[in-house]
């Protein structure tokens, strides 16, 4: 069955992305760092915003909160509990209504330990956890917690479409190539992306299957990425989560 609704990114700060999903009456907005881009989008759109869904408590993805409950009363904001703009409280389990249809939610901490995805299958709307080519940097999170939650994200079907939060793809696809820089999927992709970005447009959503074919992060398991950790640690590493600790202390400092 096709979708009842559409997806669009409007742009936040720098490099965020708020991602709305509409029809052509109602909205529903994920990550809200600033209310200003997405009050001037749905005025534009003349859509009537009906609920908030929130990943994770950093300000860049809740700022926007307090100028849009003033705006529109009443508005349903869903996320972690320790949130206090939140009024509907969700994680691991829970359903939230979109469009006739139910969103799972999903608890993928690491980036922060209460951080939610939002899956409407084939859309997963991943925060800060997954990005293109890349994950989140650990904050209150662990590294353990990480390493699962993307696992998790990992066995979803491979025609999964990815919504991070924040346009990060290129450089991500920079530190993918420096550790598998045989691998001719990211050689691939690093030249459609940049191509992408040159005509101003986002390189998101991504396909879990481009993910599983050039991020890092979600393949561990595959030798070259192995080998590229253990070089760079200067020691064996015996344990696939030791790989992923591995490649994100490299990526904090690449």
């Amino acid at each position: 069955m096709a979708d009842m609704f559409r997806l669009t990114p409007v742009s936040a700060f720098t490099d965020n992305y708020i991602w709305v999903l509409h029809d052509h009456r109602r909205a529903i907005a994920v990550d809200p760092g600033d209310a200003a881009p997405l009050q001037a989008w749905l005025a534009q759109q003349q859509l009537q915003l009906e609920a908030v869904w929130v990943t994770h408590h950093h300000a860049d993805h809740i700022g926007g909160l307090p100028a849009l409950l003033a705006a529109w009363p009443g508005l349903a904001v869903y996320g972690p509990p320790d949130i206090p703009a939140v009024t509907h409280p969700c994680g691991q389990g829970s359903t939230v209504p979109a469009f006739g249809r139910a969103a799972q939610v999903l608890a993928i901490p690491g980036h922060t330990a209460n951080h939610l995805a939002y899956y409407l299958a084939p859309h997963l709307l991943c925060g800060d956890t997954l990005f293109g080519a890349g994950c989140g940097r650990v904050f209150d999170g662990t590294m353990t917690d990480l390493f699962h939650s993307l696992q998790s994200l990992a066995v979803l079907p491979a025609d999964t479409l990815c919504y991070p939060a924040h346009e990060y793809t290129l450089s991500n696809l920079a530190f993918a190539a420096a550790v598998e820089p045989g691998n001719h999927a990211i050689t691939a992709r690093l030249q459609r992306d940049q191509a992408t970005r040159a005509a101003n447009l986002p390189t998101l959503p991504t396909l879990l299957a481009d993910e599983l074919a050039t991020n890092p992060f979600l393949r561990t398991t595959q030798a070259a990425v192995s080998h590229a950790a253990q070089q760079h640690a200067g020691q064996e590493i015996t344990h696939e989560e030791g790989i992923f600790a591995t490649l994100r202390q490299w990526k904090n400092n690449f």
